[in-house]
């Protein structure tokens, strides 16, 4: 019998390049969901609806969000509370990516580099 998918959680502000990294762990095989968790008031959201075997926390800075989200509607004070309503998350991350300086790829080689020296995935 073939080994159970790794389920992984990926959360994160606006345009830190969530959707795509989850598209990358979807190619590679694992159970890779995006928790939408920075609008939810539910501090472990991610722990509900993902289950996870493992938590992957992306953030960016403004200036990277604003340059990535041309018509973007929000503002800095806005950042500041998607990341109040993802500290819980933050906090009990596997993985911590601040994607501010990196292009997807860089976030891909980051992520799946951790996953294969993890301890959590072994």
């Amino acid at each position: 019998m073939a080994d159970k998918p790794l389920r992984i959680a990926v959360v994160g502000v606006c345009a830190s390049g969530k959707s795509a990294l989850v598209k990358a762990l979807r190619q590679a095989g694992h159970d890779a969901r995006h928790v939408a968790q920075e609008h939810s008031y539910v501090p472990y959201m991610w722990q509900r609806i993902a289950r996870p075997d493992l938590l992957i926390y992306l953030d960016v800075d403004f200036d990277t969000l604003t340059r990535r989200r041309r018509q973007l509607r929000f503002g800095p004070a806005e950042l500041a509370e998607q990341v109040r309503r993802l500290a819980h998350a933050r906090a009990h991350c596997d993985l911590y990516l601040d994607t501010s300086s990196l292009n997807m790829d860089e976030v891909r080689t980051a992520v799946f580099s951790f996953l294969q020296n993890s301890p959590v995935v072994k």
